[in-house]
């Protein structure tokens, strides 16, 4: 079996931002030369998460609004003692999780239809890395 490992580091623009990395996750798959396996990917950060779901910028907006109303910004937040101002960003990252993993077939990435992998940020405008890592033959 073989692995092999990249990072993709991030700056979003805003402070909530969903990224189609899909483009970036083939990429490194081909890189691999891994054809049957699997591949993780998985945000380095407390405050971003992966998820997969359907490309379509109405339910990317729902997305959003749902995780708003779960976890709103609360000025009350008992984290938000400690000097942060990130409450929300942490309770959205639990929501959406940190990682996906997807099969490998035939060295493509084994999705169902409408299938993208999102890089989710709740608290950017600054750096932040993301994890791949394929495993596989």
């Amino acid at each position: 079996m073989k692995f092999f490992t990249e990072y993709l580091v991030f700056t979003t623009k805003h402070v909530r931002e969903y990224l189609n990395i899909t483009t970036d996750v083939e990429r490194i798959l081909a890189k691999s030369g891994v054809k049957e396996g699997m591949i993780l990917v998985s945000a380095m950060h407390i405050t971003a998460g992966v998820y997969v779901n359907d490309a379509e910028s109405g339910l990317i907006h729902d997305i959003d609004e749902w995780l708003e109303h779960l976890a709103p910004f609360n000025p009350d937040y008992r984290h938000h003692q400690t000097g942060e101002s990130n409450g929300d960003s942490h309770l959205k990252s639990l929501l959406i999780h940190h990682e996906v993993i997807v099969p490998v077939t035939n060295g493509n990435l084994d999705f169902g239809p409408w299938q993208q992998i999102f890089y989710a940020e709740f608290d950017g405008q600054r750096a932040k890395r993301v994890i791949v890592k394929v495993m596989g033959e």
